[in-house]
């Protein structure tokens, strides 16, 4: 049975003390809970961990598929339109704002894509919170990034979370920094691999003794 992963409302706003205690249980339908309190009337002892200097729990936040369904038909118009893999498209929505058009960042970014204020007066982008306007600004936004790194997707997800200056700061590397190096590992495994190119063939000609021209068709480039 497939099995998804509840935390109860305390443990994902509460700051907790330096050493917390989670306990974790399965309801009657297999559910795995985590909390940082014990179940209620337990009728054996619930296992707990401890967590050593633990000022807060963050969890990965968790789309409903319909949720991300209502946006699909707008993400593959502006994919298709930016030449982008609407799945790379699909992921990035899904770990910046999991699919919430109102989510809105400590720094600043907002809407579906979190698009920050400065981006978003550059690609004209008047309400945020619109989620057609917020993905096509966003689909924009990363096709600028494919473009500046050569179509390496690496590079342009590590610019569109570090920003661009901090990707040319380290020689046009994925900076050294942890959330920009899990935020491009979250976002490729979701998105998944890219779809190999189609081999190029190249078309030739054979002349016979007797003057017929032959086609002849091939994938490796003619000398």
């Amino acid at each position: 049975m497939l099995t998804r992963l509840l935390l109860t409302a305390a443990l994902t706003t509460l700051a907790i003390p330096a050493q917390a205690q989670i306990y974790s249980w399965r309801d009657d339908s297999g559910t795995l809970v985590l909390s940082n309190k014990p179940r209620e009337g337990a009728a054996a002892p619930v296992p707990s961990y401890a967590v050593p200097r633990a000022e807060a729990v963050r969890t990965t936040r968790y789309a409903a598929p319909d949720r991300g369904r209502l946006y699909d038909e707008v993400i593959v118009e502006h994919s298709r339109m930016h030449n982008i893999r609407p799945d790379l498209v699909r992921a990035v929505v899904q770990v910046e704002s999991a699919f919430n058009p109102y989510a809105v960042s400590p720094k600043g970014a907002q809407g579906l894509m979190q698009l920050m204020p400065a981006t978003q007066r550059t690609l004209g982008v008047t309400n945020p919170f619109n989620p057609f306007e917020n993905i096509r600004a966003g689909v924009r936004y990363l096709r600028q990034l494919l473009d500046r790194y050569n179509n390496d997707e690496a590079l342009a997800l590590a610019a569109y979370n570090a920003g661009p200056m901090a990707v040319a700061k380290y020689g046009d590397k994925v900076p050294p920094y942890q959330e920009t190096r899990n935020y491009v590992f979250k976002v490729n495994q979701l998105a998944g691999p890219k779809a190999a190119p189609p081999p190029q063939i190249y078309r030739g000609a054979d002349v016979t003794s007797d003057g017929r021209v032959i086609p002849k068709y091939t994938d490796k480039k003619p000398q």
